[in-house]
């Protein structure tokens, strides 16, 4: 490209790497125009996605058209005030998009077109993002595994034997080799964060009800379950999760002064570890011991909050989701459980129903549900006092990516090993924390392993600070280089 006279050479591998603060510059300064940068994804992921399949819908010809429109506009009038102008990034499949699906990954609903866009769908576009398509989830994003009777399963672009996570697995994958800017997920058990941890990219779940779920798909319409939603961008850097927040969020963030934060790291306990998560907690423990004021102890209702997690899922005994898998028709999932494993010929995923059949079985009774909402309350009160300036810092997993049906195996175990598997995640989900998750370094099997970092509604400034830091000190993003 030339300007000002002079030749700017910018490889596609390097378009592939460079997150979106960094590619929106370079087309604002028309050192690269959006055209180029939506060509160069389009191709990357026609080459690649056959094998990881990541991406379930495109809109490429669409997404062509407003890439040549922004280079006019550019060219007339700049970019103005807009984050993400000419910007290609991704979209999990569960967000609303017009002309597009949302499926939900269920066969009976393959024809369903969003007719609006999802509110963070459209504040994104107010911001000039190009929507280049949609990424896979689990029926329902019903697991933390991504697999699907509509779409199929999601591969882990470092492995392809392992999983990618779920329920935004698709999305993950997709920015791991490079296939957007940016992307949006969404994490009412881990979903944002299992696939950020697995697949080395930055994850940012939000608070209780900082961001709006209208135009995500399935709804979570019980407050005890809405609380623990969180929408929020999934990433190659802390400064795209920022920004990308402040965008979707319904109040920015404001500003926190860091050296006032104690940072609480998660000590070994009585829950699965591997020496390697343990090792990277230890040493981020040390990079901060200098700045911060660094200690290790166990938060306040962290043992509850695995089972409280489990609790408030089943709610309604699942339900509001059967009455979806169902189509308002009888629930069967015991019927279809038992018709996919020994005939496979179900057109519910074994994942789904057998969820289905946990929450049906877990469902907590009326004087539970009280017991539950009263917890909640005194927690809510708690930690509202105990994260006033404080960042804490858990792991994502007991370890990296495991083969695929291993992770969905020890969540969703009759034996209830969710109570061992589950409090690192759950944690933020049930008291509703904001949580930025920051690929920290790889294990033997080259495998990224994250570390989390939470704190309470209004504290997000301080986790992006936080995360900056850490994320210029150790391994951050790393596209994944095998499929060039």
């Amino acid at each position: 490209m030339i300007k000002g006279g002079k030749q700017i050479v910018v490889s596609d591998k390097e378009i592939l790497s460079m997150d979106a603060t960094t590619l929106g510059n370079k087309i604002a300064n028309q050192e690269i125009t959006s055209v180029y940068a939506t060509k160069t994804y389009i191709a990357h992921l026609k080459k690649v996605n056959s094998k990881i399949n990541c991406l379930v819908e495109d809109r490429f010809d669409e997404a062509l058209k407003e890439a040549e429109n922004a280079d006019k506009e550019i060219k007339q009038n700049g970019v103005g005030h807009k984050k993400l102008f000419g910007v290609p990034i991704s979209m999990k499949e569960s967000f609303d998009v017009v002309g597009m699906k949302t499926t939900g990954g269920l066969l009976h609903l393959k024809d369903a077109i969003g007719k609006k866009d999802a509110e963070v769908v459209a504040r994104l576009k107010a911001e000039g993002a190009i929507i280049l398509g949609k990424t896979n989830t689990p029926a329902l994003c019903f697991c933390q595994e991504t697999d699907n009777k509509l779409y199929g399963r999601t591969n882990n672009p470092w492995d392809l034997t392992k999983t990618s996570g779920g329920s935004s697995g698709g999305e993950a994958a997709l920015l791991a080799i490079g296939g957007a800017a940016a992307g949006i997920g969404s994490d009412i058990g881990g979903s944002i964060r299992f696939p950020s941890h697995f697949n080395g990219v930055i994850g940012f779940k939000s608070g209780n009800r900082q961001v709006s779920q209208d135009g995500s798909f399935p709804q979570a319409d019980i407050p005890l379950e809405e609380r623990m939603l969180g929408i929020g961008p999934m990433t190659k850097s802390v400064q795209d999760a920022n920004m990308m927040y402040n965008i979707i969020a319904k109040q920015p963030a404001p500003r926190r002064d860091l050296t006032n934060f104690t940072m609480t790291i998660l000590p070994r306990m009585n829950y699965p570890m591997s020496d390697e998560t343990e090792a990277m907690l230890t040493m981020v423990q040390k990079q901060m011991e200098d700045e911060f004021n660094t200690l290790r102890e166990v938060p306040p209702f962290f043992d509850q909050s695995a089972l409280l997690w489990q609790e408030m899922m089943s709610i309604d005994g699942g339900q509001g989701m059967a009455e979806i898998t169902f189509a308002n028709n009888k629930r069967k999932e015991f019927r279809e459980y038992i018709k996919e494993i020994f005939t496979g010929k179900s057109d519910v995923h074994r994942y789904l129903s057998w969820a289905l059949i946990g929450a049906y079985l877990f469902k907590p009774s009326e004087k539970r549900v009280l017991e539950i909402n009263s917890l909640i309350a005194q927690g809510d009160k708690k930690l509202d006092d105990y994260l006033d300036e404080r960042i804490l810092i858990f792991p994502v997993y007991h370890t990296g990516a495991l083969k695929h049906g291993r992770v969905y195996k020890e969540i969703f175990s009759i034996r209830k090993t969710f109570l061992k598997y589950m409090p690192y995640v759950a944690y933020a989900n049930v008291w509703g924390l904001p949580s930025l998750t920051i690929p920290i370094q790889t294990d033997k099997q080259n495998l990224p392993i994250s570390v989390q970092l939470m704190s309470k509604n209004g504290n997000e400034d301080a986790l992006f600070q936080l995360g900056e830091w850490l994320e210029s000190r150790n391994r951050g993003y790393v596209r994944c280089p095998k499929y060039d």
